[in-house]
């Protein structure tokens, strides 16, 4: 938009990148898990009592295993890979507070204008702040599968309130052909399937790590596939076939040059290859690093149906010209 305050090209620019570093922080969260490294660094904030983590094992005390041990149990031997990967992804949270927090910083000239959208900036810095601590017990825990859970529904939070804040502020404006009013119920069924499906995801994560402790061939797993797995395959392909029929219904309702005809458009993309690394995933043994693109893959997934929804549902934003 043109002759807009610099405060406001600022905000939206700086906050654009801090939600593409929080979907970045997702993806090596999911090299970390994926890795066998949550538990690189048996405690928090510092790294077997550091605040640089060791490089080799010499650098420990001998009884190092129960010297840090989690939850009355002690430590597997040290790993300086698990490790590293463990403290870098702390680094890169804490680097993404900082991000969130000079958003803040920015968003403090909507106080006057818009207080909402300071208000709601101030509030994902607050949730970092939480995650932090969420993280901390995740560690004690012993990487217990409703903290992870948690942890991952937090992350999307806070995803989901700087984007809402970000398109708040570009004021965008949508011409219609007609009413779509009768789409509405049906786009919140694929945001909270999207929802859904990756909290379920999470329970599969947890299957693979017990079916490995197991059963060592890698291609036997699908065959002791649980219920939960075909019940987030089952949700993947319902919130699909949902997607492509909003986006049908996008192409008569807006002209094809509208951010949520292409939005629509990019939506299909991203489940679609979502979709491909899922059929990766469950005839190759689950590769590790494709369990990381995977995860990434839904996440942008559920921000790009979060973006459509707030188009569609704020009409203060929104121009209608019905046809």
């Amino acid at each position: 938009m043109k002759n807009e305050p610099s405060y406001i090209i600022r905000f939206r620019r700086f906050g654009i990148a801090t939600i593409f570093a929080l979907f970045f922080l997702i993806f090596v969260g999911g090299l970390v898990r994926s890795t066998g490294s949550g538990m690189g660094c048996p405690d928090w904030p510092k790294c077997f009592g550091k605040w640089v983590p060791p490089t080799q094992v010499t650098e420990l005390p001998e009884n190092y295993q129960e010297v840090f041990a989690v939850a009355g149990k002690s430590i597997a031997p040290f790993d300086a890979f698990k490790t590293w990967t463990e403290y870098i992804n702390r680094l890169i949270g804490v680097v993404i507070g900082f991000l969130i927090l000079l958003t803040v910083v920015f968003a403090f000239p909507y106080r006057k204008t818009d207080p909402k959208i300071f208000w709601l900036s101030f509030l994902a810095l607050l949730l970092v702040g939480f995650q932090g601590w969420i993280g901390a017990k995740v560690v004690a825990t012993d990487l217990a599968t409703w903290m992870i859970t948690i942890h991952m529904v937090i992350a999307l939070v806070i995803v989901g309130l700087l984007i809402y804040t970000i398109t708040r502020s570009q004021q965008f404006k949508i011409q219609q052909k007609q009413t779509h009013k009768h789409l509405h119920k049906l786009l919140l069924l694929g945001l909270c399937i999207g929802l859904i499906q990756t909290i379920s995801g999470t329970q599969v994560r947890e299957w693979v790590d017990q079916i490995a402790l197991m059963i060592d061939d890698r291609n036997q797993w699908i065959d002791h596939a649980s219920a939960v797995f075909y019940f987030h395959r089952s949700l993947s392909s319902l919130n699909l076939v949902i997607s492509f029929y909003l986006f049908t219904q996008y192409r008569k309702l807006f002209y094809p040059h509208q951010l949520i005809y292409k939005s629509g458009l990019a939506l299909l993309l991203l489940m679609s290859l979502q979709a491909f690394t899922g059929v990766i995933l469950s005839n190759l043994g689950f590769p590790g690093q494709m369990q990381s693109i995977h995860l990434t893959l839904g996440s942008l997934t559920i921000g790009l149906q979060l973006f459509i929804a707030i188009l569609v549902f704020t009409k203060t934003e929104i121009e209608s010209h019905s046809a």
